[in-house]
């Protein structure tokens, strides 16, 4: 057996050779680290998973916190219009009341 035999030939070979309670134990042994393999991708799909839920998170925080300053830019812009055109039509009236007044 010098190059890799499948699980079936090495099960043949163990009842072969040992008979029944070798091929068992090859079986449950493959068995157990079908079982480790499995559990260990679980788990590490498991925490890949929280991983990127944790990132997501943190990103949709992020996203949040900009879009709160956003608002506040706007907001703060918006004033700046509203004034300016309240400042502006007092000029033009009190303009228009020199002109009238004269």
């Amino acid at each position: 057996m010098t190059q890799q035999s499948s699980l079936s030939e090495q099960i043949a070979q163990a009842f072969r050779d040992h008979g029944i309670a070798a091929a068992i134990g090859v079986w449950f042994t493959f068995i157990a680290g079908l079982a480790t393999a499995v559990t260990r991708k679980a788990f590490t799909n498991e925490a890949l998973l929280h991983k990127l839920e944790q990132e997501l998170a943190e990103e949709r925080t992020r996203i949040e916190k900009r879009r709160d300053e956003d608002r506040k830019i706007d907001h703060d812009r918006l004033a700046r219009i509203e004034r300016d055109i309240h400042d502006m039509r007092n000029l033009i009236f009190a303009a228009f009341q020199r002109r009238n007044g004269d």
